[in-house]
């Protein structure tokens, strides 16, 4: 087993690895491309990325490997081998559980050792590389804005000596008020060797300069022109690669293991905790109408602080009429002051909320990085369990139908988990609710396939299914009969009659007791009674078996006029009480299932009304003689 898992496990970790880091490529392409960053650089920016990806990269390999492996092993009936030797699932998935909690538990420790220092070091060097300049390449015959606080046009370069023509240069640096335009029929441009600044020398052109900041007044902007033949220009323009220092990165919640992660939840949760009562002593000592809520008592034992006791009024005081008496500007006034109070007090909470808020976020970031550093070793246990019971049952190996299950299975996943994570990043649930959410879904699942495979159930069988839709909403079929060459049981006709009779009794014995017209609650309570049609059914075929028996051609061509009897579930969806109550209190749901149902009653009771005349037909031939069938005769 471990030998067929292995390659398989290594290929498909690799490739889904090479997936995952191309998609982090296009999603960072433009932080990469046009920089002049050496290759080294990006081989190290990859490496770490690669690491940073294993957590996406490694379930789904495992989900992949475990469906190959199982479904070669089905495909090959060597499951079926091993079943017939007395291995069961369970005992030959035993190596490969053995190896997954290994694997879960070396997936632990990477969580908590090496992810942390892999993502810091690639934010960090990612970060440097945004910071750097781009790679001078100006274009010809459009803008280029890469230089900070200058925009530069050159109509033509001269590939082979460097030199450029016609060009335009705007320095906004000291904002467009005050910008600095360069005309040059020519020029040359080129980097300092210590790669900070660029040196363009310039031929034949001019310069204006607005003086906005000097003029007197906005209707006269002084500025200044100069002409020239030979012009030098120094710009700032850094084109060195400076990495950042990790140490702001570290102490993000990315760089840190499960010990300083609980650390800075513990210590920012208790500076919330001080905080919330710092607050909440200030709302409860806070005076209201100029009367304080607390006094201070002064004791042996130090300062005490006991509730001011309540007012007591002669009666109650009327705020109403006390405004109205104040004349209309005392009103305004008191009014404005009102506003003014409330819209402070309103500020003020709001920033306590902020700050409280950005708190809280903290420890949430925090508690979500501690909680995926065991949610990784749980989805490579619950994908295994949900790969290999999987491809037993399916029974297909290569890369086809795997793949598929595979890539539909992660994407659920990946759904489920990114929903559950960005639910408990916005604090609408509790952390390790939106965290654990993938796992508490897909767990199920996984339970499931394992019960399914070990029990040999035909969850993928088509068979099945079709049989089943069949039993719920079958067409019927045509009854195809042909007159025997030999007879064995000649049919006798008292006891064909007798069989006869008993198929018509039973016929219209099922119609009297099942009305036609059945309502909407009557249908799901009683519906037709599919016990009695059953054994209505069971009765047609064995007077058909017998009577087909006969010698006369116009009888079993008589019989293949009756139908084959359907015991859909329509005539009645169920036989607990429960379920039907269920639909009767839900009425719109159960609609379509009625007039369907109903439908189908109808065509019963047409179909038993048909067995019914069929069968005195029958009862007619039998009554004629064998010789007056043959002359033709009819009855």
């Amino acid at each position: 087993m471990l030998q067929s898992f292995l390659p398989l496990f290594l290929m498909t970790f690799f490739i889904c690895l090479f997936i995952v880091l191309m998609q982090f490529l296009w999603r960072y392409i433009d932080d990469l491309v046009g920089k002049g960053l050496d290759v080294s650089v990006i081989a190290e920016l990859f490496f770490y990325a690669a690491l940073t990806m294993v957590p996406m990269a490694l379930p789904l390999a495992i989900l992949l490997a475990s469906l190959m492996t199982f479904g070669n092993l089905g495909e090959q009936f060597e499951l079926t081998a091993m079943k017939a030797s007395g291995v069961s699932l369970i005992k030959s998935m035993r190596p490969l559980i053995v190896l997954m909690v290994l694997v879960a538990i070396g997936a632990f420790f990477f969580q908590n050792n090496v992810l942390p220092v892999a993502q810091t070091k690639m934010w960090t060097l990612l970060y440097s590389m945004r910071q750097k300049s781009p790679e001078l390449d100006i274009p010809e015959k459009e803008f280029y804005d890469q230089i900070t606080g200058f925009n530069i046009y050159v109509n033509d370069k001269d590939r082979e000596t460097g030199i450029l023509r016609q060009l335009l240069i705007y320095n906004v640096d000291k904002g467009a008020d005050n910008a600095t335009i360069i005309y040059a029929d020519s020029g040359k441009m080129s980097i300092t060797d210590d790669k900070e600044h660029l040196f363009l020398t310039l031929w034949n052109g001019e310069q204006f300069e607005n003086l906005r900041e000097q003029g007197l007044s906005s209707n006269n902007v002084p500025y200044r022109r100069e002409s020239f033949t030979d012009k030098e220009v120094m710009i700032t323009f850094d084109a060195n690669f400076t990495r950042m220092d990790e140490s702001g990165m570290r102490n993000q919640y990315v760089g840190k293991n499960i010990r300083e992660l609980q650390f800075t939840i513990d210590s920012v949760g208790a500076r919330v905790d001080s905080i919330g009562n710092e607050y909440g002593t200030a709302l409860r000592t806070t005076p209201y109408f100029g009367v304080n809520t607390q006094t201070y008592v002064n004791t042996d034992s130090g300062v005490r602080v006991i509730p001011t006791p309540a007012l007591a009024l002669e009666k109650p005081l009327d705020i109403d009429s006390l405004f109205n008496k104040a004349n209309p500007a005392l009103e305004k006034s008191l009014i404005n002051q009102a506003l003014a109070k409330a819209k402070r007090s309103q500020q003020e909470y709001e920033f306590k909320s902020m700050t409280m808020k950005d708190e809280r976020k903290l420890i949430r970031r925090h508690a979500i990085e501690l909680m995926k550093k065991y949610t990784l070793s749980m989805a490579c246990l619950v994908f295994f369990f949900i790969g290999a019971p999987l491809g037993a049952i399916i029974r297909k190996g290569g890369l086809g139908m795997p793949l598929v299950i595979s890539v539909f299975l992660f994407i659920f996943y990946y759904i489920i988990d990114n929903t559950g994570y960005k639910l408990a990043r916005d604090g609408r649930w509790a952390v390790w609710e939106g965290i654990w959410l993938s796992t508490f879904v897909l767990l199920p699942l996984g339970i499931f396939f394992t019960y399914k495979a070990v029990n040999d159930s035909a969850v993928f069988n088509r068979d099945a299914y079709v049989n089943f839709f069949r039993k719920l909403i079958g067409r019927a079929e045509t009854r195809n009969l042909q007159l025997k060459e030999m007879v064995i049981d000649e049919v006798e006709k008292p006891y064909a009659k007798k069989l006869i009779d008993e198929l018509i009794a039973g016929c219209l014995h099922f119609l009297n007791n099942n009305p036609k017209n059945q309502n909407y609650i009557s249908y799901w309570l009683r519906g037709y009674n599919r016990v009695e049609l059953h054994n209505v059914s069971a009765l047609l075929e064995k007077t058909v078996d017998y009577v087909s028996n006969s010698r006369s051609r116009i009888i079993v061509l008589k019989l293949m006029e009756l139908p084959v009897m359907r015991n859909l579930l329509l005539y009645h969806p169920t036989n607990y009480k429960i379920v039907a109550y269920a639909f009767i209190v839900l009425f719109p749901l159960g609609l379509p299932v009625y007039f369907i149902g109903r439908h189908q009653q109808q065509k019963l009771r047409d179909e038993l009304l048909h067995i019914v005349t069929t069968s005195k037909e029958l009862l007619a031939l039998l009554d004629i003689s064998d010789k007056d069938i043959e002359d033709g005769v009819s009855f």
